[in-house]
């Protein structure tokens, strides 16, 4: 495979099946990346990446990996400081041919950092994950996800949303520049108790599935603190069929909608149709006087 200013990766088993429900193949899941670089790239540019590997498709085992390990020339890696405070390479997001290079060791959904070099100590954006138990219909937490919306009107924040490609939806609050994560974690941590004081019926701060009231949705403010990951927006993830995680409108939440609307087949021909919704969203920040007042209680 080629690439600009001469470069090369060599890939193998592109008929290797990763989805055996759909026959979607390691090739397929490439193809698919390389169709929605323009719009993906530049949300993982400069951001480690956490690499969860299937190297034998979703119905064989996986393992994470964080250490860049060996790679080939042209792959980006960086040493990045750890949580212990050691620095060690990490496998940096941003150009095609690191993003194929992760499918190739059979990573399927992308995970970046909230940061990014060389302002790796600055959340971007804050997270919150709508995370529904096995018997709670999406439905619900699209009634959630709708309430969450008037209490981020009320409290004058702005936001984006998308599905997780898995079974709930994320709403990210994007952060101005040099937010530190303890900020950010702090803005999630304040609207998801804020969300669940008012809507005991269908929200929860309760991570444990045994303990949570039944058919309540957790509302997981606990993903934003340096080093941990989201899946990003655009990634394919590693469930029946292939979802891919779909940014939406506001206005497109109905209860109709469902996580399979958006996967690996769909989602080129919904681009074309409405753009690229992220990459807008995420450029209009909240400001930092609308994140002290959600804070304080003003």
């Amino acid at each position: 495979m080629r690439f600009a200013a001469r470069r090369t990766l060599h890939v193998s088993s592109l008929d290797k099946v990763f989805f055996d429900d759909a026959g979607i193949t390691k090739g397929d899941v490439m193809r698919y990346y390389a169709r929605v670089a323009p719009l993906l790239l530049p949300l993982l540019a400069d951001r480690p990446l956490i690499l969860k590997r299937y190297p034998n498709g979703i119905g064989g085992p996986s393992f994470f990996q964080q250490n860049a390990g060996r790679h080939p020339d042209g792959v980006r890696v960086a040493a990045v400081e750890t949580e212990d405070r050691k620095r060690a390479e990490r496998i940096i997001g941003g150009d095609l041919l690191t993003l194929l290079y992760t499918v190739q060791l059979g990573t399927i959904a992308v995970h970046p950092w909230q940061s990014r070099l060389p302002t790796i100590e600055f959340a971007d954006y804050s997270t919150i994950d709508l995370d529904p138990g096995k018997n709670v219909p999406f439905a619900r937490v699209v009634e959630l996800a709708e309430r969450i919306r008037d209490e981020l009107e009320q409290l004058q924040l702005k936001s984006a949303l998308k599905t997780s490609g898995s079974r709930g939806l994320h709403i990210v609050l994007p952060l101005p520049a040099r937010t530190s994560y303890a900020r950010s974690a702090a803005l999630a941590e304040t609207v998801a108790a804020r969300v669940a004081a008012k809507n005991a019926d269908l929200a929860t701060l309760e991570r444990s599935l045994q303990r949570r009231p039944k058919g309540t949705i957790y509302v997981d403010a606990k993903q934003n603190a340096r080093g941990k990951s989201v899946a990003s927006a655009y990634s394919v993830r590693e469930r029946a069929g292939a979802p891919v995680s779909a940014p939406l409108r506001w206005s497109d939440l109905r209860p109709t909608l469902r996580i399979d609307d958006f996967t690996i087949a769909t989602m080129p021909q919904r681009l074309d149709s409405v753009g690229d919704l992220w990459g807008e969203a995420l450029e209009r920040r909240n400001t930092t006087r609308a994140i002290d007042r959600a804070l304080t209680g003003e």
